[in-house]
C-alpha cells in the first residue's frame, strides 16, 4: 500500500514517549498517523431495464480506498538521531508546528528535537497519556490483557475484555510506583504508590552485584535461587508454621541469611532476592489499595514489567498470596506503548480518536515477546527499530449485539489454539497448506496486472512467517483461534492489494443462483407446510456446502463445475446430522423456530454468495416474511473468502426483488432490512458489531437469531448464549474437524436453542 504519512495533517499527528533517563535510557516509543491507499474490489449493478436472468448481475471494479492507520514503534535511544530523521523525512510538512512529548526524554531531548525538526515540543503529563493510552488498548485490542501462569504452557492466558473497562486500577511500576484508580475515560486518581520500584531494584542491584544494565540483572535473577540468600519459614520453625497456615517455602525475611551466613553469596541470587522482595512489597500494596477500593481488575505497566517472565511470575504470586485468590494480576501486551498512545490522543483531542473503533493490522505488527518478523537484522542494526504495533481505523463503531445473554462472559471463538495443542498443530499446518491455493487465487483474480505474482509471493512469505511465528509462540498476537489464523491471512491479502480474491468466482455464482431461484420457490410453494419446513432447512444447509474456504468443497467445485445445489443435497441426504435435526417438529416450540406464533423479528447473518444466500437463506427469508416477521439481513462489511458482502446484497435482493412479490413488497415496506456487520471476517464476533446493526435490532425488538456457516456458527459462537431463541447451523467441511465432533465429512449442524426462563 502507498503511505500517505502525516499528508496535510497538523503538528498534533506526531507523538513520542521517552524512557526515563533516571531508570530505563533505553527506549523511545514514537506514534503517528498516516493514511494508507489500498485497493478494493467495488460491485455496480447493471441496468437491464427490467430484465432479471442476464448474467453477470453486477459487474466489478477496483478501486482506490484511503484508510486511516496509526503506526507505533519503538527505537532504542542510542538510535534517537535515526529516529528524528525519520519524523522529518517521512512525518513532519509544512503545517506541521508541535510534537507531542512525555516521559524522562521529552526533557532530556527537547532542545535536540527543536533544532533538528523546526518544531515546538509539547510536553504532555506522562500519568494522563498513560491512562489514555490503557483505556485505548483496552478497548480496541480484544485481547490486550492477560494473565501470567508460569506452570502453563502457554504461559500466557488471555482475557476477554469486558465491555465495560471501568473501573480498574492502575499500577505503573517505573523508577518508583504510582497507583491510579481510573473511573471513567477522563476521570482517575492517584490513590496511592512507593518510592520502592524499578529504580530501588535497578540501583540496589547495582550495588550487589556490580552489574548497570537493567537487563543484565534480570538475567542474573531468572538464574538465581532466593533460598540460598532469604529466610525462609522453615528456616525459622523447622518446617511450615501449622497455627498460621504458613507454606514452610515462604520468605520470612528477605536476605535474612545474610546476616549469620560467613560466606560469599553469588550475584545470582541476590539478584534473585532483591526481585522477589521489590516485587512482593509492591503486589502486597497494589492488593490492599485493590481491596480497599473494591477493585478486582489491576493492571502492570510500566519499565519494571515489560514482560520478562520473572518479573511477572513473582508480582502474580504476590498478588495471588495476599489477596488469597480474589484479585487478579492482568497485564498488557501493548503497556510499552501506552505513554506514546496517550500523547498521540491527546494531541488529536479536536478529532476525537475515540469515536472511532480501532483494530490491530496483524500483517504490519509484531507479536509479544518476540521482535519484528519484518526487519531483518540489518535493518534493525541500523535503525534501532525492533517492535511495531499498527491499529487501522474502522468505517463504523462497533458495539455488542444487545440480545447476548452476558456480554461479560461472551467468548466468540470456540475452541483456545492456544491450550489446545492438537487442535493448533492441525490448523496451523492446514492454513500452510493451504497457501499455496490462495496465493494461486489471489493471483488469477487480478489477470491484467503485471505484478500480481510478485506481490502474491510476498503474501505468501509475509503469511508464511506469522504462522511460523505463530506456531513457536501461539501467544504471540493474544489468544489463538481459527479466527484470527483466517484474519491474519485476509489482513496479509489486503496489504499486498488483494481485496478480494473471489470477486470473480463471487460474481459468476451470484449470476447461476439468481437463474435457478424462480424454480426452487416454483418447487417449495408446491409443497405442503410440513414438507416446506424440512425442504427450507434442507435447502439453507446444501447451500452451506459452497464455501470455497473450505478444502474439500473447493476439490470438488474445481473438479465438477456441474456441482450444485440438488447435488448438494444429495451429498446430505447420506450425511447425519450432529444436533437436533431429528427434532424438527414437537408439538410446541421451542421445537422449531417455524412451529408455533410468528417472532417479531429475525437477525440473520449470512455466510457464502451464490447458492447459499440465493437459494438457501433468501427462500428461509420469505418463509418468515410470509409469516409476519420481519427479517434483518445482516452480511459482512467488507469482503473474506466468498462470503457475501453488504453491497453484494443489495444487488441481489434487487434481482430476487424482481422475480418475487413476497421480497419486493417487503423492502418496499422496510420489514426486510440489509445491514452490515462492520465485519471483514469469515467468523463472526458478536461483541464487535456495528453499532447501526445493533441500535436496529433493539428498535425492531429481535427475537430470533440465525447464525449460518461454519466460520460463524461453529469456529465462532458454537457456546453463544444469547436472550431469545437462536438457531444455529452449518454443514461441516473439514474432516478432522468432523470427526472431533463425532460425525463425518458433511455432516450437518443443527442447533436450535431458546434462554433458559
Amino acid at each position: 500500500p502507498q503511505a500517505r504519512v502525516g499528508r496535510g495533517g497538523p503538528g498534533y499527528l506526531i507523538s513520542i514517549m521517552y524512557a526515563r533517563k533516571a531508570f530505563r535510557g533505553s527506549l523511545t516509543k514514537l506514534a503517528y498517523y498516516s493514511t494508507v491507499q489500498h485497493k478494493v474490489a467495488r460491485v455496480r449493478s447493471f441496468d437491464y431495464s427490467g430484465k432479471v436472468n442476464h448474467e453477470p448481475p453486477y459487474e466489478i471494479s477496483v478501486q482506490e480506498e484511503v484508510t486511516a492507520r496509526l503506526h507505533f514503534v519503538k527505537f532504542e535511544n542510542t538510535y534517537i538521531e535515526a529516529c528524528l530523521d525519520f519524523i522529518k523525512d517521512h512525518l513532519v510538512n509544512t503545517e506541521t508546528k508541535v510534537i507531542q512529548a512525555t516521559g524522562g526524554g521529552a526533557y532530556k531531548f527537547k532542545d535536540l528535537i527543536e533544532e533538528k525538526l523546526r518544531l515546538r515540543v509539547d510536553k504532555e503529563d506522562v500519568m494522563t497519556c498513560l491512562i489514555k493510552g490503557c483505556n485505548f488498548v483496552l478497548k480496541n485490542i480484544p485481547h490486550e490483557a492477560f494473565v501470567y501462569q508460569k506452570d502453563s504452557d502457554p504461559e500466557f492466558r488471555f482475557q476477554t475484555n469486558h465491555p465495560n473497562i471501568f473501573p480498574y486500577l492502575l499500577v505503573n511500576i517505573g523508577s518508583g510506583v504510582s497507583i491510579v484508580k481510573v473511573e471513567t475515560e477522563d476521570r482517575f486518581e492517584w490513590i496511592g504508590g512507593s518510592s520502592i520500584g524499578g529504580g530501588t531494584f535497578w540501583g540496589l542491584g547495582a550495588l550487589l552485584t556490580k552489574t548497570k544494565k537493567f537487563d543484565e540483572l534480570l538475567h542474573l535473577a531468572s538464574k538465581g535461587q532466593h533460598a540460598n540468600v532469604d529466610m525462609l519459614v522453615q528456616d525459622v520453625y523447622g518446617g511450615a508454621h501449622q497455627t498460621l497456615g504458613l507454606s514452610g517455602n515462604l520468605i520470612a525475611s528477605s536476605f535474612g541469611k545474610s546476616a549469620t551466613a560467613d560466606r560469599e553469596f553469588c550475584k545470582e541470587d541476590m539478584a534473585k532476592s532483591l526481585l522477589h522482595m521489590i516485587s512482593n512489597d509492591i503486589g502486597q500494596l497494589a492488593c490492599l489499595h485493590a481491596r480497599l477500593h473494591r477493585l478486582d481488575r489491576v493492571y502492570f505497566g510500566g519499565f519494571f514489567i515489560r514482560g520478562h517472565p520473572v518479573t511477572m511470575r513473582t508480582i502474580t504470586y504476590s498478588i495471588n498470596f495476599f489477596s488469597k485468590g480474589e484479585v487478579q494480576a492482568l497485564f498488557l501486551r501493548h503497556e510499552g506503548y501506552l505513554g506514546a498512545i496517550g500523547a498521540f490522543l491527546k494531541g488529536a483531542e479536536q478529532d476525537n480518536p475515540n469515536q472511532y473503533s480501532w483494530g490491530e493490522n496483524y500483517a504490519g505488527s509484531s507479536g509479544l515477546m518476540s521482535s519484528s518478523p519484518e526487519l531483518c537484522p540489518t535493518q534493525r542494526a541500523r535503525s534501532g527499530t525492533f517492535d511495531l504495533l499498527e491499529m487501522d481505523r474502522l468505517e463504523r463503531p462497533l458495539v455488542n449485539l444487545p440480545l447476548l445473554l452476558d456480554p461479560s462472559s461472551y467468548v466468540p471463538d470456540t475452541v483456545d489454539l492456544t491450550d489446545d495443542a492438537l487442535a493448533r498443530k492441525y490448523w496451523l499446518t492446514c492454513f500452510e497448506e493451504a497457501l499455496d491455493g490462495v496465493v494461486k487465487r489471489a493471483v488469477a483474480s487480478q489477470p491484467g496486472s503485471v505484478d500480481a505474482t510478485e506481490r502474491a509471493e510476498k503474501f505468501r512469505q509475509k503469511y508464511w512467517g506469522k504462522l511460523q511465528t505463530l506456531r513457536h509462540q501461539p501467544f504471540a498476537y493474544g489468544t489463538l483461534t481459527v479466527r484470527s489464523l483466517l484474519d491474519t491471512r485476509e489482513h496479509c491479502l489486503n496489504e499486498f492489494n488483494f481485496p478480494d480474491p473471489y470477486s470473480k468466482v463471487k460474481q459468476k455464482e451470484n449470476g447461476v443462483a439468481l437463474k435457478c431461484f424462480p424454480r426452487v420457490i416454483r418447487c417449495l410453494d408446491a409443497l405442503g407446510w410440513e414438507e416446506r419446513q424440512l425442504a427450507l432447512v434442507k435447502g439453507l444447509l446444501a447451500g452451506n456446502v459452497f464455501d470455497w474456504g473450505a478444502k474439500a468443497v473447493s476439490d470438488v467445485l474445481e473438479s465438477d463445475p456441474q456441482f450444485g445445489f440438488e447435488e448438494a443435497k444429495m451429498k446430505l441426504q447420506a450425511r447425519s446430522c450432529l444436533q437436533r435435526l431429528d427434532a424438527l417438529f414437537p408439538t410446541e416450540r421451542p421445537g422449531f423456530v417455524l412451529q408455533g406464533p410468528p417472532h417479531k423479528c429475525a437477525l440473520i447473518f449470512a455466510d457464502n454468495s451464490g447458492i447459499d444466500v440465493i437459494l438457501g437463506v433468501f427462500p428461509f427469508v420469505r418463509e418468515l416474511l410470509s409469516r409476519g416477521t420481519e427479517v434483518i439481513l445482516a452480511c459482512n462489511s467488507g469482503p473474506a473468502l466468498n462470503d457475501v458482502t453488504y453491497c453484494e446484497s443489495l444487488i441481489v435482493a434487487e434481482r430476487i426483488a424482481a422475480m418475487d412479490p413476497v421480497v419486493h413488497s417487503a423492502l418496499r415496506e422496510e420489514r426486510l432490512l440489509l445491514m452490515q456487520t462492520g465485519s471483514s471476517s469469515p467468523c463472526l464476533d458478536l461483541s464487535r458489531l456495528d453499532k447501526g446493526l445493533a441500535m436496529l435490532v433493539r428498535e425492531r425488538g429481535a427475537d430470533l437469531v440465525v447464525i449460518e456457516g461454519m466460520g460463524r456458527a461453529v469456529h465462532t459462537n458454537y457456546y453463544a448464549a444469547l436472550r431469545c431463541e437462536s438457531l444455529k447451523l452449518a454443514v461441516l467441511k473439514n474432516s478432522w474437524l468432523a470427526e472431533r465432533l463425532g460425525g463425518r465429512l458433511f455432516s450437518v449442524i443443527f442447533k436450535y436453542e431458546v434462554p433458559a426462563e
